[in-house]
């Protein structure tokens, strides 16, 4: 049974991350199969639409309108869903956790409030993200799009714009910042260093930051640049202004560039940058064919390798997790379920290497794209369109990876299964307690289930509280993403006697 219930708040615009909030608890409600609240654009409702959130006699509203859409078992379980909605969009503070918060409604509003700030944060759909980044450039703000979805021509448009003005433009879809020790969007409390980041992607970051302060070391700056910054058609505009940044910025000593295979045009631009730099350098272009640098810049393949080259240490500084378990009968499979893309990357790097065959949704040179059913291992990007169309990003709600871990854990050819829990700033408030929930509803699972932790002790969730939770539950819990792909390599090698 089903029954869809929709309402549309005209002219309400509020934003994503806070919509993703309300989305997540009003699901949680009992007898609620699925719920959204996103802004009205044709994409959007397309997105609804697809998710079977639209009632039958469908809607009518427009970009600058809400629309709270509810599938749930019944109509009394919609309407008790569709009441706590509008009490969380009356009381933004019930599903913050703020009180008392200064909320202005505009960007003037916002700079008479804090006539000190120097930077913007853009989280509104991305039909509108662009006018609001060039309202905060013109107002002579740095500006980070948190907002996906904004098209390419304004992206190239707006960072050349901020070029002019001597500003710069983290994202679109840039999920992760670090600056001056001030974490934005996703991101972990880390001790004050001097290695400074630039990341397309943001888990990419954390865990690179996350690895490095774990070993005793600090950030002075992370910058995220928006996955397609390194494309041919942007050619790396905000990544080139940020190295400048980093290059006379006093705190930074080493500098690091995380991505996935950007434009080889691009990768020379980098280089040539880097090379002429008084700074010692690093760059992990995930899964890019070889490198040639120069001599004060070091070329790593893994997440892993880029912290302990940015530590001037050997990779041996994390230490090592050696405890492996052969598969057994019809097993022979790893499945990857990542909330993280830039660790699903890291994680194809490793069990190609190891010269395994692998598919995935977002698949690095070397794997296979994958269509249907795939016999090989499969790893995926949970954090993918595909799977948070009209639900929230796996980091925020860790419920959008419960039907794929089910499936896994179910699967009889599955022996490993491979998961990432991303904690800190934005992400859910115990993601290590739900997972162990799945696996307790699935009594004695055959997949041997391996997991890392993505943070630190400071941060919100605590690193040692969700490591003590997962093993409680009977997950291997290693040092790093690196060391999970590694130990389930290692598990498909004991069983064929390698």
């Amino acid at each position: 049974m089903r029954f869809r219930l929709n309402r549309v708040r005209r002219g309400l615009f509020l934003d994503s991350v806070m919509l993703m909030r309300v989305s997540r608890l009003v699901a949680k409600l009992p007898g609620v199969q699925e719920a959204a609240l996103m802004m009205g654009t044709p994409a959007n409702q397309k997105i609804l639409d697809n998710a079977d959130l639209l009632a039958s006699e469908g809607i009518e509203a427009v970009g600058g309108d809400l629309i709270v859409a509810i599938r749930a078992d019944n109509e009394t379980a919609a309407t008790t869903a569709m009441e706590q909605a509008t009490l969380l969009l009356a009381n933004p503070a019930l599903s913050s956790g703020t009180i008392g918060a200064i909320q202005p409604r505009t960007l003037r509003n916002a700079l008479r409030s804090n006539p000190k700030a120097n930077i913007a944060l853009i989280s509104v759909p991305g039909d509108f993200a662009s006018a609001e980044a060039r309202k905060a450039l013109r107002a002579g703000l740095h500006v980070m799009i948190f907002s996906n979805n904004v098209p390419l021509e304004e992206e190239i448009s707006i960072k050349l714009e901020a070029k002019e003005r001597g500003l710069l433009v983290m994202g679109p879809d840039c999920g992760t910042a670090l600056l001056g020790g001030t974490a934005l969007a996703f991101g972990n409390r880390v001790p004050a260093g001097d290695i400074g980041i630039i990341g397309a992607s943001g888990t990419g970051i954390q865990e690179v930051a996350c690895l490095i302060a774990q070993a005793g070391a600090g950030i002075s700056h992370a910058i995220g640049v928006g996955g397609r910054d390194l494309s041919d058609q942007v050619g790396g505009i905000s990544t080139l202004t940020a190295l400048d940044w980093l290059e006379f910025d006093p705190k930074t000593h080493h500098i690091l560039v995380i991505s996935k295979p950007p434009s080889p045009t691009v990768v020379e631009r980098i280089l040539a940058r880097l090379s002429h730099s008084k700074k010692s350098a690093t760059v992990c272009f995930l899964g890019a064919q070889r490198v040639v640098v120069q001599s004060n810049i070091v070329s790593v393949r893994t997440l892993r390798a880029a912290a302990a080259s940015a530590l001037g240490r050997k990779e041996s500084v994390f230490n090592r997790f050696d405890l492996v378990r052969p598969l057994t009968g019809k097993q022979k499979w790893i499945r990857g379920l990542f909330s993280g893309g830039s660790l699903a990357a890291e994680a194809q790097v490793i069990l190609l290497d190891q010269g395994l065959e692998v598919a995935s949704n977002a698949p690095i040179y070397g794997a296979h794209a994958l269509h249907g059913t795939f016999p090989c291992h499969i790893l995926l990007d949970l954090g993918d369109d595909q799977y948070t169309r009209g639900r929230p990003h796996p980091m925020i709600d860790p419920a959008v990876r419960d039907a794929p871990l089910l499936e896994a854990l179910q699967d009889k050819e599955v022996g490993v299964v491979l998961l990432d829990i991303v904690i800190g700033y934005g992400s859910g408030e115990n993601p290590a307690a739900h997972v162990a929930r799945v696996l307790k509803s699935q009594g004695d699972c055959d997949p041997v289930v391996i997991a890392s932790v993505t943070g630190t002790e400071n941060d919100p969730q605590v690193l040692s509280h969700q490591v003590a939770t997962l093993r409680a539950a009977g997950v291997w819990v290693v040092p790093s993403n690196a060391h999970a792909a590694e130990a389930a390599s290692a598990c498909v090698a004991a069983k064929n006697g390698y």
